[in-house]
């Protein structure tokens, strides 16, 4: 596997993770008060992946009422780097 492969593999699955973030954090919700095991399981796993990149962000940025726009502005970020360290690297 080339560095460029890896490059966007690596973005790749960070996307993913951010975005199951996304969608389990307004699904757990509707279960109600007990949610499956196997997905709270699987959002812990991606908090855990995912905060040490959204919390010094979301720090930075105002939230609106209850709505969370650090994944927004890491992806829009991360987009910017990607293209910027594959020009670099071809």
């Amino acid at each position: 596997m080339g560095l460029i492969q890896l490059i966007n593999f690596v973005f790749t699955l960070f996307y993913l993770a951010i975005l199951g973030r996304i969608i389990l954090s307004f699904i757990i919700p509707m279960l109600g008060t007990r949610p499956s095991p196997i997905l709270m399981n699987l959002y812990q796993i991606l908090a855990q992946v995912t905060e040490p990149i959204l919390a010094p962000v979301r720090k930075v940025l105002p939230t609106i009422g209850a709505l969370d726009f650090s994944p927004l502005v890491v992806i829009i970020v991360m987009q910017i780097l990607h293209k910027v360290l594959i020009e670099i690297l071809v």
